[in-house]
């Protein structure tokens, strides 16, 4: 399995990944156009030429990223493959003196693993909130916050 740079040939393979953790409304869907439009924002995990995994980190402010659509085929969960793509997407914000990285989600333990501590949603900017209301859960999110701090991950 190998961890590398999204290309546009992939995103289908993205979409369709991410389609079906939308379906069971564990994350945001995204259309055909919002991944070519920020293709570069994606890693991918692959093997044996097919994508089993993807991650995005989504610069939203100066010092502050978001780490989203983090998805893996089913029949390879379990493999590190998520932690593999998380941890990519963690040195890349640090490759970029990015500070802080928040995620979203219904999974904290996972993060929580990574170094990633809860947080109140009142301390991520009102811009993150752009893609929130395209989500059918608006206003009544039910994700958790989660911010992970370069300084204290060092």
């Amino acid at each position: 399995m190998t961890i590398r740079t999204a290309l546009p040939r992939d995103v289908r393979a993205i979409y369709n990944l991410l389609k079906a953790y939308a379906e069971k409304e564990l994350l945001l869907p995204r259309s055909y156009s919002e991944l070519y439009d920020s293709v570069r924002d994606f890693l991918v995990a692959e093997e044996e030429g097919r994508v089993i995994g993807t991650a995005a980190l989504h610069v939203t402010w100066e010092g502050l990223a978001e780490l989203r659509s983090l998805a893996v085929a089913e029949e390879f969960t379990g493999r590190g493959i998520g932690r593999g793509l998380a941890g990519a997407c963690l040195a890349g914000a640090g490759a970029m003196g990015i500070e802080r990285v928040f995620v979203l989600t219904y999974v904290p333990e996972f993060f929580r693993k990574l170094g990633f501590r809860s947080a109140d949603k009142s301390e991520l900017p009102h811009k993150v909130w752009g893609d929130c209301v395209k989500c059918v859960k608006f206003p009544d999110c039910d994700e958790a916050a989660m911010i992970w701090e370069r300084q204290a991950n060092r």
